[in-house]
């Protein structure tokens, strides 16, 4: 604990000094109820199964309150040093057992150190991927625009993962609000290649099979250019300049 707090990095921001204390605890009493002469050299041990998943959820844990990597290092590696200060104080009478018994916690707790650390790279890409689906979300609303009339604008690049997000909110929405007309906006759209196309081309199918007529609004005149340059075939699908030309199709206000 005192080397803990003695970091420059504490969170105490994070967590109180009293949490760190009593998770501190739980993991030395889980390292000390275990370890013993015949399994400490041996750290795939199934004995230590109850202090690797200490680790694992301590680690997750702090990946998702934003420690960063050196914190949870710092965490584990001051145990390290703590038990290697203990060892010299105990058996300073005997520098070869010493160096026996050093090396043997120092690749003890090394172990552990690389179970830490993937585990909380594990917990990271969770956090980063939960965010990821949450902008994701956030970045394709569906707006209901008149009675009858939907738009979804899209800004940013198009990929398979994000049309599927795409055409499932359009496609909820179509049913909850029985809509006839869906308006795709992709004037936020930076680009459009043959893969965004077909995305766009697979959306417009599946909201006509919905019984709903989909328009791509927003066509910019480099976009065009480079559909046509593509060869891509739009003829089937309705396209205005800009949104508002698209609300007035067939009369609808």
């Amino acid at each position: 604990m005192n080397k803990q707090l003695a970091d420059e990095s504490l969170r105490e921001d994070l967590m109180s000094n009293e949490d760190l204390q009593e998770q501190s605890n739980e993991l030395l009493d889980a390292l000390l109820n275990t370890v013993t002469d015949s399994n400490i050299n041996d750290t795939n041990s199934p004995d230590f199964e109850k202090v690797r998943e200490s680790l694992a959820g301590i680690s997750i844990s702090r990946a998702r309150q934003g420690y960063s990597p050196r914190d949870t290092g710092v965490y584990v590696f001051s145990l390290k040093d703590a038990l290697l200060n203990t060892l010299q104080q105990e058996i300073n009478n005997d520098p070869a057992f010493l160096y026996e018994a050093s090396l043997s916690i120092s690749k003890l707790i090394d172990s552990f150190g690389i179970i830490t650390f993937e585990t909380f790279i594990q917990g990271r890409e969770e956090v980063i991927l939960r965010q990821t689906n949450e902008i994701t979300e956030i970045s394709t609303p569906v707006i209901r625009v008149w009675d009858g009339i939907l738009a979804l604008p899209i800004i940013g690049t198009l990929d398979s993962a994000r049309t599927q997000v795409v055409m499932e909110s359009l496609l909820h929405e179509i049913v909850d609000s029985g809509s006839t007309i869906a308006i795709l906006d992709i004037s936020g759209v930076p680009a459009v290649d043959s893969l965004v196309a077909q995305h766009l081309i697979k959306t417009v199918s599946a909201t006509k099979l919905m019984g709903a007529e989909c328009i791509i609004s927003g066509i910019r005149p480099e976009i065009a250019q480079t559909v046509v340059h593509l060869g891509i075939d739009l003829s089937h699908v309705v396209t205005k300049a800009t949104m508002a030309s698209a609300q007035l199709y067939r009369g609808y206000r």
